[in-house]
């Protein structure tokens, strides 16, 4: 690989994956030796006529993966997710040199079970820890002391990326569980999973797995709306401010908004 002249480097699109009219996955091969631990953020930029503009965006590959992989919503008034919705394979982008972000899995508290509550595009950083985790697993480097609990949650069946691998995956690893549940099952009638918020359905879980605050650290990452309800919650069942972590997306002011 090149080093960049500079705090950027180029990114090229090698592949595009459509999850809803809305909702896109890409891979990229980066042209610098990129170094990210799951669960980070990296900052990416287009130029739209008049300069960079840039975003951060979760990383949803493993580290061990050659190529970096993001999961976009369109924000139709953003400034950049319009931009990126144009590109597809072939297509080259900027990135940042550094990836950013404490959002990693605490491996450093004790804490042995992990709560993953996401909505939409939130799921990222969790597909990161999921597959990063397998590749120990099967590697004989991770021996599944740390057991994962996921909530994925969206409107519609549509917009939960990554079902399918999290469904599979969840079928063959005894240190992962999935539950995805949508909001709005009248208008998704062929649905026949768990209907709700993510911050709906907590309470359920929580109890069902026997997660306590002791032994649990929880993450929620996504809608801040999900985050502030979900953290009221999890307060209110004993988790202290150090066992929860968050990661806001959509707020307009954020670096994540668009």
């Amino acid at each position: 690989m090149t080093t960049a002249p500079d705090k950027f480097f180029d990114v090229r699109i090698t592949s595009r994956v459509d999850f809803a009219d809305d909702l896109w996955m890409i891979r990229v091969v980066p042209t610098y030796d990129f170094h990210f631990a799951p669960g980070q953020y990296a900052t990416l930029g287009v130029d739209n006529g008049s300069g960079l503009v840039e975003r951060a965006y979760s990383i949803a590959s493993s580290p061990y993966e050659p190529e970096i992989e993001f999961f976009f919503e369109l924000v139709p008034q953003g400034a950049l997710t319009p931009l990126l919705y144009r590109l597809g394979p072939g297509d080259t982008i900027k990135a940042r040199k550094v990836a950013k972000g404490r959002f990693t899995l605490d491996t450093t508290t004790g804490h042995t079970n992990h709560l993953l509550l996401s909505t939409v595009t939130g799921v990222a950083p969790f597909v990161s820890y999921v597959r990063t985790l397998r590749k120990d697993w099967v590697e004989g480097k991770f021996a599944g002391e740390h057991k994962l609990f996921m909530v994925q949650g969206a409107s519609h069946s549509r917009e939960l990326g990554y079902r399918a691998e999290l469904e599979q995956l969840a079928s063959e690893l005894p240190w992962l569980t999935y539950i995805p549940t949508i909001s709005r099952p009248w208008d998704d009638p062929s649905w026949a999973g768990e209907t709700g918020r993510v911050d709906d359905v907590i309470r359920k879980y929580t109890d069902l797995w026997s997660l306590a605050n002791e032994s649990t650290t929880a993450y929620l990452c996504g809608h801040p709306d999900m985050i502030e309800n979900g953290k009221g919650i999890l307060r209110r069942r004993g988790w202290k401010k150090e066992a929860l972590r968050e990661e806001v997306y959509f707020i307009i002011k954020h670096a994540h908004a668009e």
